[in-house]
């Protein structure tokens, strides 16, 4: 009989975004770092992406993170981050995600309080905090890019929108920012669609016009993301709440805030110095779901200040899945796929 190929999943969501962690099946990867091993992947094995996030398995508003052995002593695991645009190198609601993953697999034996643990992303080692009650894994903090303005309040001829402004902030992609009331919107969900076609709209005017370029990575490829930004309330002294939503690709807007997005959203009100270090920001996003970033610090970098941050959010676990590869199955397209997948036999 041929051999049964098969991939072991554990989908998760944070805020509302779904993350299919895959726990199982994928023969290790070349590379000597996680980094590297992203960057085979995406080179060599990008079928795996396409198969997880494309019918009949998967959709396009879904994320995946690739467990993988950590190259860095310190961390108890790394992970490879897949999305519809591709590789990201970091990703709040991903690792977020993964970490209560990691936690609800075993690999970090469960604690009752909080417990600390590394993470190892492509962008580097993350620091986790969890905390426990009753075994439940209730929070998960982790630590958000280094982010920083790469362009402020600059305008654009945008079709059929007219004149937008927005700043450009990096904060593990960059991310065009805009104020969402100055476009008509109140960030409900009842906008969705017209807010991912107008964001859309805005991206591709700005990537015909701009190219963006971090000052260590460098070209890290056209601008991908644009975060809407609603008004700032204060709720208390240092804690502040907006409505937000961000736009990742044709036709998706995150149904979370996005980590990197709050990352961001930092970076901008640290820029008009209206956030202090320890101050905190919750965004929410169009399904009520929210994360909580945190100002850590900031540091000059030449001439960029750059906002050290926190994330925290919940994941939740949705299943535990096997799923069956049969490649002769006219849905299914394995290209690309079968020199990474593990095989056993079949009954």
């Amino acid at each position: 009989m041929k051999p049964e190929l098969s991939i072991q999943l554990m989908d998760t969501h944070a805020g509302g975004d779904v993350s299919r962690i895959v726990t199982g099946g994928i023969d290790p990867l070349p590379g000597a770092t996680v980094r590297e091993q992203m960057e085979y992947l995406r080179e060599h094995a990008d079928g795996l992406r396409r198969l997880l996030l494309e019918e009949p398995y998967g959709i396009p508003e879904m994320s995946v993170d690739l467990l993988v052995p950590a190259t860095d002593p310190q961390a108890v695991a790394g992970y490879i981050i897949m999305e519809v645009m591709g590789y990201p190198i970091y990703s709040g609601s991903n690792t977020i995600c993964t970490a209560t993953a990691v936690l609800e697999a075993g690999i970090v034996p469960k604690r009752e309080g909080k417990q600390s643990f590394m993470l190892e992303s492509p962008a580097g080692l993350v620091q986790i905090e969890a905390t426990i009650q009753n075994g439940v894994v209730e929070t998960i903090r982790c630590e958000g890019l280094p982010s920083y303005i790469h362009t402020y309040r600059d305008s654009i001829d945008v079709p059929g929108l007219g004149r937008v402004t927005y700043s450009v902030a990096y904060s593990g992609g960059f991310y065009a920012l805009v104020d969402a009331q100055q476009l008509g919107f109140d960030l409900t969900l009842d906008e969705e669609r017209r807010l991912a076609e107008t964001a859309h709209a805005i991206v591709e005017a700005i990537r015909a016009e701009c190219d963006f370029s971090h000052y260590t990575l460098g070209d890290v490829g056209p601008l991908p993301f644009l975060h809407y930004m609603g008004p700032v309330e204060k709720v208390d002294d240092g804690f502040y709440r907006s409505r937000s939503a961000t736009y990742v690709h044709p036709g998706v807007i995150c149904r979370s805030t996005t980590g990197t997005g709050t990352s961001a959203r930092l970076a901008l009100m640290n820029f008009e110095g209206s956030i202090r270090p320890g101050n905190r920001l919750e965004t929410v996003s169009l399904r009520e779901t929210g994360f909580t970033g945190e100002f850590s610090g900031v540091e000059q970098v030449g001439e960029y200040q750059v906002v050290k941050n926190h994330i925290t959010g919940k994941g939740y676990v949705i299943t535990r899945s096997d799923i069956v590869l049969n490649c002769d199955d006219p849905m299914v397209s394995c290209d690309g796929l079968h020199h990474i997948l593990s095989s056993r036999s079949g009954e």
